[in-house]
């Protein structure tokens, strides 16, 4: 028998064939090429009731939070990528016994992976480098992201080789905080454009807390919806434990919070992802003005630093229509941001942002202005409320059960109104639920999915060679200029449109407005302005379709084959988007000729391993709500360790099917982005990600800028199963 790496007790979940849950307490026993479980501790020679074996092509995919019978409890699944179908699914009444399995599998992962390095093998299927844990809870994130890939990687632990996981992202790199310099690093990686200080303003310093006001006006809410402000504070507390209050509505909630008055379960969507029924305890002016009651969509993931990311957005729902004697308010966007800091005299602490950006509705907003702000001031003063919480006690407690969630179809109502809303058990979901419900299950597909260094080949030597340290760092765009195409030939059904202020629209995106690795990066790991495009983005195509669009390059008429029939070589990139109606959005670049050798030619004839775990994606926000923005963020992602990607190489050609739907967190972020996407303007940069010092500096395939596209544009497609039946092949 091996030796045991890990073991204990966890919780056996699932659903029976008639759709009810179960949980069932199991013994657990991980060994470094079997995980299996007992019904009780075992003895010698006793056979486990499952078991999966462990190797290189395994995967944990994060399921996030499950409700059974009240009681939630955070859900791991363990499968081979070999066979989906064969899985252990292990759950846990607190996250922070769950991570530990989790960073414990991927250790016995990672070792498989490290021994193939060990054999010679030049390429290998989702891998990536990574400093070591020191300690720390690896990432429980499937993107995803999203939510941010670090450039500060410990070099002295540079060949760990470490696990990509799925259903909250591949894992970061994990910072140790007990050193100051990786601390600053760190806290300055997670500040993304989100909460970037030049779109803040001071407000005031309140209850130990900075209260800062969003300077960027918004041309798409109404007038009654005040300006995003967020309150940002630091607890002494872990991010696990304030996660676990931040997410409760129960009675503990009353001793932290002081606007709330009541909570509870209307849907569960998936596992990061839960409509939820707030009621508002407001004291401005109660014996006037009606209480305020919110339905909203609430998502949350765990970023691979350690932090947490709770997002909430308002939501209509069948089951929560409006409330007798409530008015009901509007959340634009808002959430929490838990981010760990240095440790303190021994006591871990945790800055907390707070962000509310509401519509309160009625008539106190629009004839007394100080009633919006007064009550918004009110909720941020939570991040008060938890920082007080945790300093009545210099002990700390053992990890606690994630919180009971009360079902709002048990809460008993005192009209029969309420009682016909709150009865029902409808799982029937509208189409903005849909859009939702994917749109939550990634929430940043960019920041979760940031695998940005984690693949990088560090080199032995620590100083930087004589021959390139007098060498200026070069910039991508030095590189020799391509050919000039004829562009006119290709055309596609979104038009594309220079101007600023333009919509349902796209335009190539500036090189330089994307950082990419520069020539000296395994030296310094400095990156530079990318520059100039490999390739030339001649055509967008938006579809749509009652079931998923796959292998559109093979349309007679499309531009792929117009130019292969100039003898032209094209890179086709599908975004699949799912939902009740499929839609694809289809990027069309073209070059002269690959270049033999180069990493690009590589990537294109090289196998779907090599493709996987060096196609990458940078993503932008440039204009858009907060919580798009928090949710997109702008690290950058590798796609195969992000989502399923499907390559077809084609005559002169290659295809690449992005699948969203095939990642929860990934899916998510599109329910956000889908709601608001005439408001938004999103840029897209795709690359080859380098790792050796030949490869560098990185060059951009092409960027493309998507602006406002409305989903009305897209235009229906019937692509026939066999290309010789479709008329014009």
């Amino acid at each position: 028998m091996s030796k045991v790496v890990y073991e204990g007790w966890m919780v056996r979940y699932g659903r029976r064939k008639i759709g009810r849950s179960f949980i069932h307490m199991r013994y657990f026993v991980l060994e470094h090429r079997l995980l299996a479980y007992y019904k009780k501790k075992p003895q010698d020679n006793v056979v486990p009731l499952k078991t999966l074996c462990i190797d290189g092509n395994c995967r944990v995919e994060d399921r996030g939070l499950k409700t059974h019978h009240g009681h939630m409890v955070y859900v791991l699944s363990i499968y081979s990528k070999k066979d989906k179908y064969h899985r252990l699914t292990m759950a846990a009444f607190n996250i922070q016994e769950a991570l530990i399995w989790k960073e414990k599998i991927e250790s016995v992962i990672d070792q498989h992976q490290e021994s193939q390095a060990a054999n010679g093998n030049k390429y290998h299927s989702f891998e990536y480098k990574s400093g070591m844990d020191n300690g720390r809870k690896s990432s429980s994130s499937d993107h995803e992201s999203q939510f941010s890939a670090a450039e500060d990687e410990d070099d002295s632990h540079s060949n760990l080789l470490r696990r990509t996981t799925i259903g909250n992202g591949p894992p970061d790199s994990v910072f140790d905080w007990t050193k100051e310099l990786e601390t600053e690093l760190a806290i300055q990686n997670t500040h993304n454009q989100a909460f970037s200080r030049k779109h803040w303003r001071l407000l005031q310093c309140q209850n130990g807390l900075r209260i800062f006001e969003e300077l960027i006006e918004v041309d798409f809410l109404p007038k009654s919806c005040s300006r995003a402000m967020k309150a940002v504070g630091v607890v002494e507390a872990t991010c696990e434990e304030i996660f676990e209050l931040v997410m409760s509505m129960d009675a503990t909630r009353f001793e932290w919070d002081c606007t709330f008055q009541y909570g509870s379960l209307v849907e569960e969507v998936d596992g990061h992802t839960a409509i939820l029924y707030h009621r508002l305890q407001l004291d401005w002016l109660s014996m006037l003005v009606w209480p305020r009651d919110l339905c909203y969509v609430r998502y949350w993931r765990r970023n691979d630093d350690g932090s947490y990311v709770v997002l909430f957005r308002s939501r209509e729902h069948e089951n929560c229509g409006p409330q007798p004697g409530f008015v009901r308010a509007h959340i634009e966007s808002g959430g929490f941001n838990i981010s760990p800091l240095k440790p303190h005299h021994g006591r871990p602490r945790t800055q907390v942002q707070h962000l509310m950006q509401i519509d309160l509705k009625g008539w106190g907003v629009n004839y007394i202005s100080s009633f919006q702000q007064h009550c918004l001031l009110q909720m941020l003063n939570s991040v008060a409320g938890l920082r007080e919480y945790f300093s009545q006690s210099d002990e700390r407690a053992t990890a606690p059960r994630i919180p009971v969630m009360v079902n709002m179809t048990s809460a008993s109502v005192s009209t029969k109104k309420s009682a016909k809303l709150y009865g029902s058990s409808v799982h029937k979901r509208s189409l903005s639920l849909d859009q939702i419900s994917s749109s939550n299950k990634n929430a940043s597909m960019i920041d979760d999915y940031s695998d940005e260094d984690e693949d990088f080949q560090v080199p032995d030597q620590e100083v930087l060679p004589a021959s390139l340290d007098n060498e200026v760092k070069n910039s991508a765009s030095e590189e020799k200029p391509v050919d000039i195409i004829d562009l006119s030939i290709f055309s596609g059904n979104l038009r594309r449109d220079e101007h600023d202020k333009a919509r349902n629209c796209w335009n190539i995106s500036d090189g330089n407005n994307f950082r990419v690795r520069s020539r000296t990066f395994c030296y310094d790991k400095s990156k530079i302005p990318a520059g100039k495009h490999l390739m030339d983005l001649v055509a967008v195509d938006w579809f749509k379709d009652t079931k998923r669009i796959d292998h559109v390059a093979r349309r007679p008429g499309c531009a792929a084959q117009v130019a292969t029939e100039k003898g032209l070589f094209s890179l086709v990139v599908n975004v699949q988007v799912p939902g009740s109606t499929h839609y694809s959005m289809i990027f069309y670049f073209v070059m002269k000729e690959l270049i033999p050798e180069s990493l690009l030619q590589r990537f294109v004839d090289g196998d779907d391993e090599f493709r996987n775990s060096r196609l990458k994606l940078i993503p932008s926000v440039p204009k858009g709500s907060w919580i798009v923005r928090q949710s997109v963020g702008s690290s950058p992602c590798l796609l195969g360790k992000a989502v399923d990607c499907n390559y077809i190489r084609g005559n002169n050609y290659l295809e690449i099917d992005v699948d969203i739907g095939s990642s929860t967190v990934a899916n998510g972020v599109l329910g956000l982005v889908f709601g608001l996407m005439t408001s938004l303007v999103v840029d897209m940069a795709f690359l080859v990600q380098g790792n050796s010092q030949d490869e560098l500096p990185e060059r951009l395939i092409g960027a493309v800028r998507v602006s406002h596209v409305e989903l009305s544009s897209a235009v229906e497609l019937n692509l026939d199963t066999d290309p010789s039946d479709s008329p014009g092949s």
